[in-house]
This record gives C-alpha cells, sequence and structure tokens, in this order.
C-alpha cells in the first residue's frame, strides 16, 4: 500500500494512441510524435508535489504483449497492467474503474488520469466528492465534455502544459492569448 500523499498516475494507453492517431493526425503516429512517457511521469510528480506511482493499462486480450514496450515502460518506472478478458469489456476501461474505485476506498491519494473518455466520470466525481486532487492529462479539445464539466477537476494538456511532444502536432484548438507564441505557425 502507498503512503497517504501519493499521485497516482493512470494511463489509458488505448485511448491516448487512438485519439492521437485518428484525431490529431488521422493517421498512425510517427516515433517522434508518440508521447514521451517519461515526461508525463515526471510531470505527475511534480504537479502536486508528491512521489507518483505510474499504472499503465494495456489490453493483453489477444494473448500477446507488446514486449519490447512493456520493457521501456518498466525502465521509465511505470506498473504496465496487461488486463484480458474472453468477453466483449472494455478490458482497460474497467481496469481502470476499479482502481479508482480501490483508491477512493482506501482513504488516500489523489489522481492523474491520462485519458479523453467518459466512462470514468462515476469513479473521478466521487474522488473529488472526497476532496482528493484529480486531473485529467489529455488533448483539451477531444476530453469527453461531462467529464470536463466537473467541479474541481484540473485538465492538463499533453502537448501545451505537460510537453510530452517531441514533435509539434498539427491540432486546431483554441488558444488562450497569453499562450499564444506566433512563432509556431512561422
Amino acid at each position: 500500500m502507498e503512503q497517504p500523499g501519493t499521485t497516482y498516475l493512470l494511463v489509458d494507453g488505448e485511448n491516448i494512441d487512438a485519439t492521437l492517431g485518428m484525431s490529431v493526425l488521422g493517421r498512425r503516429p510517427n516515433p517522434e510524435e508518440r508521447p514521451r512517457w517519461d515526461r508525463i511521469l515526471a510531470f505527475a510528480g511534480e504537479v502536486w508535489d508528491a512521489p507518483t506511482r505510474g499504472l499503465f493499462f494495456l489490453n493483453a486480450s489477444s494473448g500477446q504483449m507488446p514486449m519490447g514496450f512493456v520493457q521501456a515502460l518498466l525502465a521509465m518506472d511505470y506498473h504496465p497492467i496487461p488486463l484480458s478478458t474472453q468477453g466483449s469489456e472494455k478490458v482497460v476501461d474497467v481496469g481502470i474503474q476499479r482502481t479508482l474505485a480501490a483508491i477512493a476506498a482506501q482513504g488516500h491519494g489523489d489522481v492523474l488520469l491520462a485519458s479523453h473518455d467518459g466512462d470514468f466520470i462515476p469513479q473521478v466525481a466521487e474522488l473529488l466528492r472526497l476532496g482528493r486532487r484529480v486531473g485529467v492529462l489529455c488533448f483539451r479539445e477531444f476530453l469527453n465534455a461531462r467529464l470536463a464539466e466537473l467541479d474541481g477537476l484540473e485538465i492538463h494538456d499533453l502537448e501545451d502544459s505537460i510537453g510530452a511532444f517531441n514533435a509539434v502536432l498539427p491540432r486546431v484548438r483554441i488558444i488562450p492569448l497569453e499562450a499564444f507564441d506566433p512563432t509556431r505557425y512561422l
């Protein structure tokens, strides 16, 4: 069991990858366009200045694991969680929902959730009701609108807030004037 004050980083890898590929790029990402997961874990520890436990959820229902990626996650200090099912359940979502509920039940721990998915609204709302700090790491323009409306939820953009990418992504989104950098477009 983790100590009080721990930040849990729960990564919905399927959701982040699908959003990046289908919604942002419109194709499979090149290696330089993929998130730098080490930067995301470092950000998670800095945002609330707390020890961090990175849990990276993977769908292993095919019976196969991407061992190179799993080894890379382990080297970055993530805990890969390869889940499988014989049914049609959204195995990663169910795993994250159960983990969020377990964090709420243990009486301590804050959460950063890397996902755009609205399937976690009940669990996130419960953590916020309990007074926990909860943030979402995402592409802001693709975050589920109902999740984004939860009072007290912090939203951190993967590209703008965290700098999780080596390449500038071709995103079209609303830019606050104070954050506008015209050199990006020159």
